[in-house]
């Protein structure tokens, strides 16, 4: 489990299984790489998988607040890039595999994207009013200096599906402690500060790409999945029954189903 210097910023990362392809995991905003260790298992035979620490998670570096946190993720991501890798990711991750994706085709074997926050996509739509909506509450709770309540609100949510009161105290104080990420990702995801929407990005994907959602997700990743897979060249959309925001953790075995689904294709 190696520390280094990655795009200049201290990293941590793990590698599982011992599979002949290589694979590169982002996850979501608020855990680590740890969130992959259910779905790695289940590919250990077929793919070597790397999950790193995004900036201020996990055993990474603080984030320093500075310049723009999806390219620094971005960056991170690529120097694990030394040929064509299988990559996946997570929510505010699966935004980072899109950036990188879109820098990087001729990197990027298969594409799996698992609840991408890429909010500007549902630009207009009732769900991203009605996320806005969230946001605000949220943001109201961190202005007044309740960082708790602040996470309760988002992780309400965009969590597990389990209740605040019922996380474990740890796992409580852990996001309380990181829930001002969540505004490092905001230009990224509200105001498209990766480019990602912007004409012909999307369309010069070519290799495999998969959309995993959860059946009891907010409404905007639904809005979210329809707008990026229109288009996409080769494309899969897929639900999982009974799944909310974080189903790498709680659906790993379906998750992991699907990505190996997306592997043959490519």
């Amino acid at each position: 489990m190696p520390v280094g210097i990655r795009a200049g910023h201290p990293t941590f990362w793990q590698v599982f299984g011992a599979g002949s392809r290589p694979a590169l995991a982002i996850h979501c905003s608020l855990a680590s790489s740890k969130a992959w260790a259910g779905v790695a298992e289940r590919l250990s035979g077929r793919t070597t998988l790397t999950a790193f620490d995004l900036p201020g998670h996990g055993r990474s570096a603080a984030w320093p607040g500075e310049g723009d946190f999806l390219s620094l993720s971005a960056q991170i991501a690529a120097s694990f890039i030394d040929r064509p890798h299988d990559l996946v990711g997570h929510s505010f991750g699966a935004v980072v595999a899109l950036r990188l994706a879109i820098a990087a085709p001729e990197a990027v074997r298969t594409l799996t994207l698992i609840e991408p926050v890429l909010f500007a996509a549902a630009r207009g739509s009732a769900a991203w009013a009605e996320n806005l909506a969230v946001m605000e509450r949220y943001r109201a709770a961190l202005a007044a200096g309740d960082r708790e309540r602040a996470a309760e609100v988002f992780t309400g949510v965009w969590g597990s599906g389990v209740a605040w009161g019922k996380l474990p105290a740890n796992e409580r104080a852990a996001i309380t402690e990181r829930i001002d990420l969540i505004e490092a990702g905001t230009p990224a995801l509200f105001e498209d500060s990766g480019h990602i929407l912007a004409p012909g990005a999307l369309e010069s994907l070519g290799m495999p790409v998969l959309l995993i959602r959860g059946a009891r997700s907010p409404a905007i990743i639904e809005a979210i999945a329809e707008a990026v897979a229109a288009w996409l060249p080769d494309v899969g959309v897929a639900t999982v029954p009974g799944a909310a925001h974080m189903l790498p953790i709680t659906h790993p075995a379906e998750t992991a189903g699907l990505i190996d689904v997306n592997l043959d294709h490519g």
